[in-house]
């Protein structure tokens, strides 16, 4: 089925102002003035459109291609504030290497808030960890008592350190969006945000400049094959 049936613009414009959305710190109208001056005359309103209708479609294929990551799992939740001023919770999962397994975005962070999101990470992974990393929120213990009793736990002082620094992405886009506008609109722009970081997440300043092109431009391939725009 070709998902672009329909859409006047070729599969490789819209997939790149996708890709210049979730990739970098813009607004809808940046990419709107980016693509201009490339030649293409489209409206923030269309890009908006392509975002919400093909980013989770290109997440999915992205978590899909990756598969299963690490066996060490860092946890922590961080508050947004909606636009009617009710206080949500992000909560969010990274592995010993940085990249994001999921996140969620909920109303509080309870026994229960928890057991949903630990339930939401071992279905995507398909297992439990070796290790889960959180801070010494009592919710963690209780729920992981329940769901990954096998996986040891630790809630050392500054040990998920790691998982706090993930955030920074996150902070970075909804201070451009000015805050989030919903709870629904947090969580369906996040998870394509957090995969298309997974994706160009490479750490050049560990890399030499010939191994760091050579993952970047495998990276790209990718992107053109879940996105059907090579």
């Amino acid at each position: 089925m070709d998902i672009y049936k329909r859409h006047r613009f070729p599969p490789e414009i819209i997939s790149h102002a996708v890709w210049l959305y979730h990739r970098f710190s813009l607004s809808l109208r940046d990419v709107e003035d980016l693509l201009a001056e490339r030649g293409v005359d489209v409206s923030y309103e269309a890009i908006r459109y392509w975002c919400r209708k093909f980013g989770s479609s290109y997440a999915r294929k992205i978590k899909k291609h990756r598969g299963m990551l690490g066996d060490t799992w860092y946890l922590d939740e961080v508050f947004i504030v909606t636009v009617r001023g009710e206080r949500r919770y992000l909560w969010r999962a990274v592995d010993q290497d940085g990249d994001v397994l999921d996140i969620l975005v909920q109303k509080s962070k309870n026994q229960q808030a928890a057991h949903r999101f630990f339930r939401k990470l071992m279905k995507g992974q398909r297992r439990s960890p070796r290790l889960i990393v959180t801070d010494k929120l009592p919710s963690y213990g209780a729920a992981l008592r329940n769901v990954m009793p096998s996986s040891l736990h630790c809630n050392d002082r500054f040990a998920n350190n790691r998982v706090e620094v993930s955030h920074q992405h996150t902070r970075a886009q909804e201070r451009q969006m000015r805050r989030f506008k919903s709870s629904g609109q947090a969580q369906r722009f996040l998870s394509v945000h957090s995969q298309v970081n997974n994706l160009f997440r490479i750490g050049r300043h560990l890399l030499c400049a010939e191994t760091y092109r050579i993952l970047r431009n495998r990276s790209f391939r990718t992107w053109q094959q879940v996105t059907c725009a090579c």
